[in-house]
């Protein structure tokens, strides 16, 4: 029955991933709140997951126009260096001093969207005319939300998705680039996790399975993320971004 349960909650948050970027969070909350496993395995199992979730997600999302290669890379490479801290923060901070951290910058975020909904979409950005000042700071701001994310088992858009949207992205192009961003997020946590976890057998038995019905998911929500114009998309990323932060800082 529980083998039951991950293949259809990972379909369900593959298909919220590919429509918004956010719900990635749900997998390490499940497996650890209602299977009871361990931090490490369910961080692997989480990450493989969000590996899978990027790379289907960003193509589809690169194939319909909504994906700024050029910032997107930059602050990826600061993702993967992030990643790679925040695997190691993670044995050695609290992982509720981490979550506190993460849900507090979502909820801000959240409320900051909500506040600018009505006023102009950023518009496609010229990759040409990014300041080399502007690219500093989308390496620093992955470096911060690559740690962060990887260390509390946030999959990245949850957070990336929200911030690109208050620095003027369109939504749907900040669903594509948090996807793609998320991949270097993913491929160094979830190696590492899965090293911690090397020795349980069950554990790799599971990988298959799970990373089929999240790929199943992420595509049919990817290819149907067009239909939800800018506006809707970004009311459903502000409530649930606020939703979500509330429901883990205060319950």
């Amino acid at each position: 029955m529980s083998i039951i349960l991950i293949l259809l909650l990972n379909l369900a948050v593959g298909a919220c991933i590919g429509l918004t970027g956010i719900a990635g969070f749900l997998l390490p909350m499940f497996y650890t709140g209602f299977l009871g496993m361990p931090s490490s395995e369910a961080l692997a199992l989480s990450f493989s997951a969000f590996l899978i979730s990027g790379v289907l997600g960003s193509v589809t999302y690169y194939k319909a126009g909504n994906l700024e290669i050029r910032p997107a890379a930059v602050m990826s490479a600061g993702s993967l260096l992030g990643a790679l801290a925040g695997v190691r923060v993670n044995l050695l901070i609290p992982e509720d001093t981490m979550q506190v951290i993460l849900y507090a910058v979502v909820l801000i975020s959240g409320i900051s969207i909500l506040l600018r909904i009505g006023g102009k979409d950023g518009g496609k950005k010229d990759a040409a005319a990014i300041s080399c000042g502007k690219l500093c700071f989308y390496f620093l701001l992955g470096i911060l939300t690559g740690a962060v994310c990887a260390a509390s088992g946030a999959g990245g858009p949850v957070l990336v998705m929200p911030l690109l949207t208050l620095l003027g992205f369109p939504a749907h192009t900040a669903v594509g680039m948090s996807l793609f961003n998320s991949v270097f997020i993913a491929l160094p946590a979830a190696a590492g996790y899965l090293w911690h976890g090397a020795d349980d057998k069950e554990l790799f038995l599971l990988l298959i399975p799970v990373l089929l019905a999240h790929g199943i998911g992420v595509a049919a929500g990817s290819r149907n993320a067009a239909r939800i114009n800018q506006t809707a998309l970004k009311c459903i990323v502000a409530a649930g971004s606020i939703a979500i932060a509330l429901v883990k800082l205060f319950l």
